[in-house]
């Protein structure tokens, strides 16, 4: 067994599921038991460990490599130790079927976690560690729900020259990757008598109008725009909620959409364009964000280190992913970062979640040829 699937296997039999899709109280949420595992594991290999308090009882953990001379560069490895909740407790229990090994964060990011550690561990040991960089190895808080260890670690004015972040790219370097707003839109009608709903002004109705107008022109609209590595922009509807009971015209009416942002996008213009395309079909509704905004990413190819990372992995061509991660908030925190790391999001978050073994121990040593290249 090598030392990557040793890592991986041990931190899948460590719950460490984001508490906020869990009941006040389970003994299965949150980092802690992942981030002290890991530093002890670190601790014994020599890198230096910390903990950043974030949220109560959640906290970043952090592992540097120091250089054997003056620091002049950083680079960062940046997985996130939360995970979604298990169907149930048996998927905390890593089981091994052929190549795969299957288990809740397998591939969402404890694969990564496993990898980058791993990585980070064996340059330890070698006698040529990089003479002028630092690598730092940040394993991160609450990235499945509002990124709050991203956003402390990018608040906290931490400098660095490059940022891989932990996602299951099929061990591709993603360059960019789409942003993520949940848009909130409500109508106001007038209640009345179902018997008399004349006398009323259906909100729902009104609602209903909306939502036909964006799953079809607007989203018509989107596939207008064009990016080299992420496509077209998306809106989906993804929730709709109003009135009290057949007898009454709701006043009333709330729905939510999923609009995916390309480089270039923000919340400001989404906003414009939808309200435009409405007022222009005679709908009003107010719109609102439901959660913090997921800004979309893209690094700067003609960055040193975003060369040396891509010869470095023999990959000719940068690719672009659908998803927003925590690659974003660093990005925008001043961190310029790619996104990189083992298996494949189609088993993200799955009820039998899995991540192929060869693909592990690829990525830890694809990472480790990177981090022997640098100076």
């Amino acid at each position: 067994m090598t030392q990557p699937e040793k890592l991986l296997r041990e931190l899948i039999a460590l719950p460490s599921v984001n508490p906020a899709f869990l009941p006040a109280g389970d003994a299965r949420a949150g980092e802690k038991r992942v981030a002290d595992f890991l530093a002890t594991t670190a601790g014994r290999a020599g890198l230096d460990v910390d903990l950043h308090k974030v949220l109560p009882g959640r906290s970043n953990f952090l592992a540097r490599l120091t250089p054997s001379g003056t620091t002049t560069k950083r680079v960062v490895l940046a997985p996130h130790m939360d995970t979604v909740p298990p169907v149930s407790n048996e998927q905390l229990n890593p089981i091994r079927d052929n190549d795969r090994l299957f288990g809740r964060g397998a591939c969402d990011t404890k694969g990564s976690v496993a990898a980058m550690l791993s990585a980070l561990m064996l340059l330890a040991r070698e006698k040529n560690r990089p003479k002028n960089t630092e690598i730092v190895f940040v394993g991160l808080i609450d990235e499945e729900n509002a990124q709050a260890g991203s956003r402390a670690f990018a608040a906290s004015g931490f400098k660095a020259d490059l940022a891989i972040v932990g996602e299951p790219t099929r061990n591709q370097i993603v360059t960019a990757h789409k942003g993520s707003l949940w848009l909130q839109f409500e109508t106001r009608g007038k209640a009345a008598h179902g018997a008399r709903p004349d006398l009323g002004v259906n909100a729902v109705h009104e609602m209903a109008r909306i939502v036909d107008v964006l799953q079809s022109d607007y989203a018509k609209m989107l596939r207008g725009k064009k990016h080299r590595l992420l496509g077209h922009p998306t809106i989906s509807v993804g929730s709709i909620n109003g009135g009290t009971q057949p007898n009454i015209v709701p006043a009333k009416c709330v729905a939510s959409a999923d609009r995916r942002l390309l480089p270039g996008e923000t919340q400001a213009s989404v906003f414009a364009e939808i309200q435009a395309l409405l007022r222009k079909r005679g709908l009003q509704t107010t719109i609102g964000c439901a959660k913090n905004p997921g800004l979309p990413m893209e690094a700067n190819l003609r960055l040193p280190l975003v060369q040396q990372f891509l010869k470095s992995a023999k990959q000719a061509k940068p690719a672009g992913v659908d998803y927003f991660c925590d690659a974003s908030v660093l990005a925008h925190g001043g961190i310029p970062s790619v996104v990189f790391g083992p298996g494949d999001i189609a088993q993200a978050h799955t009820s039998n979640e899995w991540i192929s073994i060869r693909s592990l121990n690829q990525a830890t040593e694809m990472l480790l040829n990177f981090l022997r290249s640098l100076a």
